[in-house]
């Protein structure tokens, strides 16, 4: 539905517009498009600001895309020309308005890839997967690729890794592969193997691993990104405008679920495609965008300087590099083995004298470094890192990250708030993987699992995100997971281990200012105060009145990025 420029109905020179059950939009007749001097007065709101010095307020003002003003009715009316006639005033009608979300860890581009290619989430079993394969090969020509990511073996009675055989049943003429929704496994058919020249001789590559059968044949599974590369890197490049397409279906997807900023790892053809639609003025999401850690140095500095690191609306940010794998493939690298398997303790997928040597070398050079971590040997390498990186190179406000540090030892828990080192974490991962995440780890270990609470009293800084396109984008997710640490239909009683629960106030904070203050950008955007960005999303639901399994029933009715509505429900969903 457009909310601007758009008469339904003309009462005493005022053009009226309604949508979303309740919020009314009044403009002057004949208003001209939004120029500099433009206010926007939103009243009668339930509007959490999410600073501290003023957590409520009634009303705001927006002009240039910030606010203005921020607090009681009377106050927003009189000293931020809510009484000019050329101000746009919206009625809230009491609905809940915080400031939007800001997902901490995402990636847009394989989302967008994923949009267009087999979707696997939720499979029930290994013949649902074929099914769907099956599917795919009759819209394809012999010899084209079936793509497709999502599956979830745990899901499945067997919970074994799908293998070749069962993928050629269905694909015998069609190249397939099949990532997990971990993204740190797949699986291919025979043809796709043959494309990666995977043979009885191809060597497991550093730091992944080509599973083999009893015959030492590949069964099809391929674990991590150096051994999937062997593969993926011989699947065509979308085309231009297949790549466009579905990053466009991802920023609504954003935008449906009320993200306004996000902090994205993708490829460079993805930044490109931003690039695109910001000049555009289709842009309507905030992207600060990653780049490869083991990049070249001087290709690091040449994308820094080509993506900009200032630009409210997109620019270039952290280095993005990896320790380990996931901890549902088994692949997250682990001090001692796994307790249902003992035969294996993950994967350390970079050296770590490589990685400390390297970290030292771009942190000279100004970068911000985030490393993936997931398991306890991998948060400990990846601590000991940032810590020798201090050393080499004296100190100075860096905010390195962890992202995920999802399984943490005793004794590196308090390293974070010791080394300032942000805890980035995804909620929804804990939900997600606590119907087998104790057996992975065993009792003790699980007290070190997601250790949100453990962290914030510790003096850690946390930013949240949701890791899409592995978890979908809606935050509420992760809200739920937060408060409750229970599976999204209820249970355990009171939680899986209930002690690392935090508070809805604590989690708001973490995927809005939390974020913001992970990418240097707090006092910009996170908090609904003045000279902030009006970036903000308005909720069908008070979510800080409900119980929480309502609060992933809660919908979006109307996000706002820079002053400009990106997205608004259709009302006729509402009825």
């Amino acid at each position: 539905m457009k909310i601007r420029g758009t008469s339904l109905l003309y009462l005493s020179g005022i053009v009226l517009l309604s949508f979303c059950a309740g919020i009314f939009v009044l403009r002057a007749k004949g208003q001209a498009a939004q120029s500099e001097s433009h206010i926007t007065v939103y009243l009668h709101g339930r509007i959490y600001t999410n600073d501290p010095a003023q957590p409520w307020a009634d009303a705001m003002a927006i002009r240039d895309g910030k606010i203005r003003c921020v607090g009681k009715i009377d106050f927003v009316l009189l000293e931020c020309g809510g009484n000019d006639p050329s101000t746009e005033t919206i009625q809230l009608r009491g609905k809940f308005v915080m400031p939007g979300f800001n997902d901490a860890h995402v990636h847009l581009g394989s989302a967008g890839a994923d949009m267009l290619s087999v979707r696997l989430n939720g499979v029930a079993s290994i013949e649902e997967l074929e099914k769907r394969v099956a599917d795919a090969v009759a819209q394809h020509k012999e010899g084209e690729w079936i793509t497709g990511s999502g599956w979830d073996h745990t899901l499945w009675a067997d919970k074994k890794f799908p293998n070749k055989q069962e993928l050629d049943a269905v694909a015998p003429k069609n190249p397939v592969f099949l990532v997990h929704v971990s993204g740190h496994v797949a699986v291919a058919n025979t043809l796709a193997l043959q494309h990666g020249e995977i043979k009885l001789d191809t060597p497991n590559p550093p730091g992944g691993m080509i599973e083999r059968d009893t015959a030492g044949a590949a069964t099809g599974m391929l674990e991590e990104d150096s051994a999937m590369s062997l593969v993926s890197a011989r699947i065509p490049d979308l085309k231009s405008d297949q790549r466009r397409r579905g990053i466009q279906m991802v920023l609504a997807d954003a935008a449906r679920n009320g993200v306004t900023s996000a902090q994205d790892f993708s490829d460079w053809s993805d930044f490109l495609v931003y690039v695109q639609l910001k000049e555009e003025g289709k842009l309507t999401l905030r992207i600060t965008e990653w780049l490869p850690f083991l990049e070249p140095m001087d290709q690091l500095l040449n994308m820094r300087a080509q993506g900009g690191t200032t630009d409210p609306w997109l620019k270039t940010g952290a280095l993005k590099g990896f320790t380990d794998g996931a901890l549902g493939s088994r692949t997250a690298a682990m001090l001692l083995p796994y307790s249902d398997d003992p035969s294996t303790s993950g994967i350390l997928t970079n050296d770590p004298e490589k990685l400390r040597t390297m970290a030292i070398e771009r942190d000279k050079a100004g970068f911000q470094i985030n490393f993936h971590a997931i398991g306890d040997r991998a948060n400990h390498v990846a601590l000991d890192v940032f810590e020798a990186v201090a050393k080499a190179n004296g100190p100075r406000d860096r905010r390195d990250r962890i992202e995920h540090a999802q399984v943490l030892g005793p004794d590196d828990l308090p390293r974070f708030a010791q080394l300032k080192v942000i805890a980035s974490m995804q909620p929804s991962h804990e939900t997600t993987d606590m119907r087998w995440a104790g057996s992975r780890l065993g009792p003790d270990r699980s007290k070190g699992a997601y250790a949100w609470a453990s962290l914030l009293k510790s003096g850690a800084r946390l930013a949240f995100g949701t890791d899409y396109d592995v978890e979908p984008i809606n935050p509420m997710r992760g809200l739920y997971a937060c408060v409750t640490r229970e599976l999204p239909e209820g249970g355990p009683a009171g939680g899986w281990e209930p002690q690392e629960k935090i508070s809805l106030e604590d989690c708001l904070r973490a995927y809005t200012s939390g974020s913001a203050y992970a990418q240097f950008e707090e006092g910009k955007k996170g908090e609904l105060k003045v000279g902030e960005y009006a970036d903000f999303i308005v909720l069908s639901n008070d979510i800080t009145k409900i119980p929480p399994p309502q609060y992933t029933k809660t919908t979006v009715l109307l996000t706002v990025v820079g002053g400009r509505t990106v997205y608004a429900l259709d009302p006729s969903s509402l009825q």
